[in-house]
């Protein structure tokens, strides 16, 4: 696995993450049939023998090596390795995995925010103190992706999601790349401007109509000038250039789970403390459903043991419900495998599956 870190020290700032699965389509596709392992994997549309009329969804690291990328059209990755495996996209099971990783990650964090269906920002806790703990601490996350749902992923750190971002696409695949503040210049100035979360095809072209192709260029370039050019823009793209972003991680004002972790004092096994927090825990998630008036269908249990080894469980009740009772019940359920062993670090409890009460629907009380 590469790594690259950048002069890493006990020096904190806003510690970021942005975790993004590698080739994700591909990946859970190589992952559900193993033979395809070492092939190039391309998923999308059928290339109809080079006459197919769609684009390439995702690819694996393998047919990237012929040039084929996301976007391209079906035709030309055809033409480009004729002996590719072309799969039709699966999005009920790339939807699936994502649930569970996504979950995963969330035990990980004190803040998280999806931004896709395969990769997402987070802040930990604060037992993570500064960026050496940070990186060790992103191994373990990397470690459970692998061998919780079979796939990889890519971790970058920085003290803002726009240097957390880029550093997650620097050592792909399976990569870890940390960015403590005083170096985010040293990273980033030598990066072509297209390495820019925001600067697209055309405004790299017309940045280099202006002689500007390396981050340092912008960085340094005039904002006025920048803002004839790309009017209030002009300016954000020129704080970007200079490793600057003042956006929170914080979930998306469409709530799609709700969940609550809390950290033990000190790690127990013992099964009276781990029902009383799973109780407090349950009970305010349920406050959280009634308050925005949400009914669920699906509960999510999550345990972090000592070692840092973390495991989600799920189970879908066949209607929707707001009951308490049915939280606390499938609660226990799933936790029943993991008491009476080793002792637990975290537990955590979510509800997704969301729906208002005021939806149409057709509600059973019975259960």
């Amino acid at each position: 696995m590469p790594v690259s870190s950048l002069k890493i020290n006990a020096q904190e700032r806003r510690i970021t993450f942005h975790a993004d699965m590698d080739s994700f389509f591909a990946s859970v596709e190589v992952r559900e049939k193993p033979e395809l392992k070492g092939l190039p994997v391309v998923v999308g549309s059928d290339p109809k023998g080079g006459s197919g009329r769609g684009v390439v969804s995702t690819c694996s690291y393998e047919a990237r090596k012929y040039g084929i990328h996301s976007a391209m059209p079906i035709s030309q990755a055809y033409r480009l390795c004729p002996d590719a495996i072309f799969l039709p996209v699966n999005m009920k099971l790339y939807a699936d995995v994502s649930v569970k990783v996504m979950e995963l990650l969330k035990g990980f964090a004190s803040k998280f925010q999806q931004v896709s269906v395969d990769e997402a920002y987070l802040v930990p806790g604060p037992e993570i103190r500064n960026f050496e703990e940070a990186a060790l601490y992103a191994l373990r996350i990397k470690d459970e992706v692998q061998k919780q749902e079979g796939i990889t992923c890519s971790v970058g750190i920085g003290p803002n999601k726009l240097i957390a971002k880029i550093a997650s696409g620097f050592q792909k695949p399976d990569g870890l790349t940390v960015v403590r503040p005083g170096d985010v210049r040293e990273f980033i100035f030598p990066l072509p401007v297209s390495k820019i979360p925001g600067i697209g095809e055309k405004t790299a072209e017309i940045l280099g109509s202006m002689g500007i192709s390396r981050v340092e260029e912008l960085a340094n370039c005039d904002v006025q000038l920048l803002s004839g050019k790309f009017g209030k823009m002009g300016l954000r793209i020129k704080q970007l250039a200079n490793g600057l972003d003042f956006g929170e991680v914080r979930e998306k004002e469409s709530v799609k789970s709700i969940s609550r972790h809390g950290t033990f004092a000190e790690d127990t096994n013992d099964p009276v403390k781990i029902a009383g927090s799973l109780n407090l825990l349950i009970e305010s998630v349920h406050n959280s459903l009634l308050k925005n008036h949400f009914l669920f269908k699906t509960i999510t249990l999550t345990v972090r043991f000592e070692d840092f080894s973390t495991y989600t469980r799920s189970k879908t009740v066949p209607i929707w419900t707001s009951d308490l009772f049915v939280i606390k019940r499938t609660a226990i359920q799933l936790l029943s495998e993991f008491i009476g062993g080793r002792k637990l670090r975290l537990i955590g409890i979510g509800v997704t599956k969301l729906r208002g009460k005021d939806e149409k629907q057709t509600l059973i009380t019975d259960f």
